[in-house]
């Protein structure tokens, strides 16, 4: 499954995005695909090992969360 974040801090690494999902229920990500875009508001791909319900948990959860200075836009990808 894949979540995407947007509005990460710039020269956020992937370990702290690992470690982000790891404190909501989101032990293994398999890969994360940074998306600079114009570089104010940076975003990730990451694919993840998770339920369909627990991907909508941890989105829901995550989506609007205040982390490192900025508010998080989460959504599951279903493609």
């Amino acid at each position: 499954m894949k979540l995407w974040i947007g509005n990460i801090a710039p020269g956020t690494d992937d370990e702290e995005l690992k470690a982000l999902l790891g404190r909501y229920g989101i032990a293994a990500v398999a890969s994360i695909e940074k998306v600079d875009g114009d570089g104010t508001r940076p975003a990730a791909i990451l694919e993840v090992a998770a339920t369909p319900e627990g991907l909508a948990k941890v989105t829901q959860r995550l989506n609007g969360l205040y982390w490192k200075g900025r508010s998080l836009t989460v959504q599951a990808m279903t493609r």
